[in-house]
């Protein structure tokens, strides 16, 4: 089984549509604005600000509602994402009905996950009050200011190395109509050095994310400790469902998360990519299913010359 990130397909129950990189003749007729998620890409081969310009004149953005934005660079990503976001964001009255946006649709094949240079994305959520959605692919130079916003539903960050100041931040965040949280927290070796301490905060009774049902802390290193964490956190009552997939988590962290606050009112767990052993899963398997909680939980694939060694554990995705 595969986890690491393809090109989006949909976005906000919208098709993803890539506006032409190039003008062509005779080219098909663009769709409704409002019928797709925008994507913008240079396939790294053409200045970004051109691209923009061009759609700004022949996309009537007033009913665009989800913007998609792939690569940004033309040959090499020297300044990372923030002049993109300057353009985009000095534009937003233009967007009055934007609601999605997903920053960093980039496949290994363009750049590799730990490559893409991110920057101030909060900027995004000041300029677009409105905005339901937010993703965000790479966490490398990744800003996020401690803000207030009253609209966001779901936040995603995908990495193979989250570092600890963004996750300080969004613990410091007041987002009120948040239900939807996802982090890849990833791996020291690609800058995701976050430790228990920095995530800590995220697992408090959410006062500043009061509507909080899904939480997904996944891809991590340390996934025991978060397991572990989980098992006495408050947050947890209130979930609907709990992602811990993707990350080495083993039969320590299991244990613990069982032992800990009941999961039985949980709609999901997903503990793929995991290193438990039969006899733990299978507790799983007996303590949930029975009061409906649908459960996922493939194993990672094992690196047999390593056999039961920590080192031998590994997350889904890093580079």
């Amino acid at each position: 089984m595969g986890y690491y990130p393809t090109h989006l397909t949909h976005l906000h129950g919208l098709p993803v549509h890539v506006f032409p990189v190039v003008e062509e003749e005779g080219h098909t007729p663009l769709p409704a604005p409002e019928s797709v998620a925008w994507k913008l890409t240079t396939e790294g081969e053409f200045p970004f600000e051109s691209l923009w310009r061009r759609f700004l004149d022949q996309v009537p953005t007033d009913q665009v509602t989800a913007l998609v934005l792939g690569a940004w660079w033309d040959e090499w990503d020297e300044h990372g994402i923030d002049p993109v976001l300057e353009l985009l964001t000095a534009e937003a009255p233009r967007f009055p009905r934007l609601r999605s946006v997903f920053l960093g649709d980039v496949v290994s094949e363009e750049s590799e996950i730990s490559w893409i240079k991110q920057g101030e994305v909060s900027r995004v959520l000041r300029a677009w009050p409105g905005l339901r959605e937010l993703g965000v692919r790479g966490a490398d130079g990744l800003v996020i200011e401690p803000l207030r916003h009253e609209g966001l539903h779901t936040l995603r960050i995908e990495s193979g190395g989250l570092p600890p100041d963004p996750v300080r931040a969004l613990a410091a965040c007041e987002f009120k109509a948040l239900r939807h949280l996802d982090l890849w927290l990833g791996t020291a070796w690609y800058g995701g050095d976050c430790t228990p301490e920095d995530i800590a905060p995220l697992l408090t009774t959410p006062a500043g994310c009061p509507e909080l049902r899904h939480l997904g802390l996944c891809n991590s290193d340390i996934q025991d400790d978060i397991a572990a964490a989980l098992a006495g956190a408050p947050v947890v009552a209130g979930l609907e469902s709990l992602d811990l997939s993707m990350g080495a988590l083993s039969d320590d962290g299991g244990a613990a998360l069982l032992a800990g606050r009941p999961l039985t009112h949980l709609r999901s767990l997903d503990l793929r990519h995991h290193f438990m052993g039969d006899e733990l899963v299978e507790r799983f398997r007996e303590t949930l299913e029975p009061h409906g909680v649908s459960l996922a939980l493939t194993p990672a694939r094992r690196r047999s010359h390593l056999r039961d060694r920590p080192e031998a554990r590994y997350v889904a995705v890093g580079e």
